[in-house]
């Protein structure tokens, strides 16, 4: 096995690489199995394992596999494998997916993000837009949400890409509601620009953590301000598009601190929020620093409205995509956090923040 810069190099025609090996793509560049390189002492995980609320539908049954096998052929991507998604059962049971376009290799490593990392190198496959239409239009999707790995490699970011393919669905599909979750574009206005107008429902971007925290947890690259910066100009740019953002939590942040996010969200016009429980990928990755409850969920859910959110859809098992048609209908997108935990009181006054 050959070396690069001390990492083990595999290439994707052998044996499948391990998590932090390096490979070769079949498109000739290099990546990181899992975005993080091997840690030689992971940090340790949380005593008692996973709470019996963080259990998710298997991935099996014909719904997954009619999804799974639209997406070989198509040649597409999905967050949902890419990611390692703990619904990618319900969700593809239910006949919908998120697509991640522009390749499975992602310029920037996060610390909490599964996304193979490497550079393209300019890599594109022209023909993934049409592709990504298609697939929508044989699934008979109602609402699908588009996502991508960060391109920095790219003059625009991705994303001429990125509309083209929302363009695409549109043409096919003109009834098809499109959420497209997008990279940062650097900050790059006149691109964010670019896709805001390709006829799109929903421009979102996540913030994914408290401010304190963005570094570690996010690239150097990315950033908390920079992030708001691009929702905030979104908004401005097309008032009638909603802007979507998510926070993860259980990485160490502070109820003041969820509350600080809330309000710095809101002030940058953000219409919808999604929060869940960070679940730690691989052993290189961060690590959990608390489980939150499903009721603490709940009681973060109406803090967010109580600011001004459209819709907050909150829970354990929650990702910045899931159940992302039902995001206006005002009930948590169907989530009963109660039940999930037997025998627990009902929250305490769930309207007031922790400054309150």
């Amino acid at each position: 096995m050959s070396t690069l810069k001390d990492i083990p190099v595999v290439s994707e025609s052998a044996a499948a690489p391990r998590s932090g090996e390096k490979y070769r793509t079949a498109q000739g560049f290099s990546a990181i199995k899992d975005g993080i390189k091997t840690v030689e002492e992971p940090p340790a995980r949380l005593p008692g394992g996973k709470p019996r609320w963080l259990k998710a539908q298997l991935a099996v049954g014909a719904g997954y596999e009619t999804v799974r096998r639209t997406v070989r052929e198509h040649r597409l991507a999905t967050v949902c494998e890419e990611a390692k998604c703990p619904n990618i059962g319900e969700c593809w049971n239910a006949g919908t997916a998120t697509i991640m376009l522009m390749g499975e290799v992602c310029t920037r490593a996060c610390r909490f993000c599964a996304v193979d990392t490497g550079n393209p190198r300019g890599w594109l496959d022209a023909e993934e837009p049409e592709n990504t239409a298609r697939t929508v239009e044989l699934m008979g999707l109602r609402y699908v949400v588009l996502t991508s790995v960060n391109r920095d490699d790219l003059a625009d970011g991705g994303a001429a890409h990125f509309a083209a393919a929302v363009r695409a669905i549109k043409a096919r599909t003109p009834a098809t509601a499109v959420e497209a979750l997008t990279p940062d574009f650097q900050g790059v206005m006149r691109d964010v620009e670019t896709v805001v107008d390709s006829g799109l429902e929903v421009f979102a971007q996540n913030v994914e953590t408290v401010r304190r925290l963005t570094h570690p947890v996010r690239d150097p690259r990315a950033g908390y301000e920079r992030t708001l910066e691009v929702l905030a100009h979104a908004k401005r740019h097309r008032p009638a598009v909603l802007t979507k953002t998510s926070l993860m939590l259980g990485l160490g942040e502070t109820e003041d601190e969820i509350v600080e996010a809330m309000d710095d969200m809101r002030s940058h016009g953000v219409d919808l929020l999604t929060l869940g429980q960070y679940l730690r990928p691989t052993v290189n990755h961060l690590a959990v620093e608390r489980f939150v409850t499903p009721l603490e969920f709940d009681r973060y859910r109406e803090w967010a409205l109580a600011r001004g959110f459209r819709e907050c859809v909150s829970g354990p098992l929650v990702r910045s995509s899931y159940r992302a048609e039902q995001a206006l209908a005002g009930n948590n997108a169907g989530l009963d956090n109660v039940r999930l935990v037997d025998g627990l009181a009902p929250a305490a006054d769930a309207t007031r923040g922790p400054r309150d």
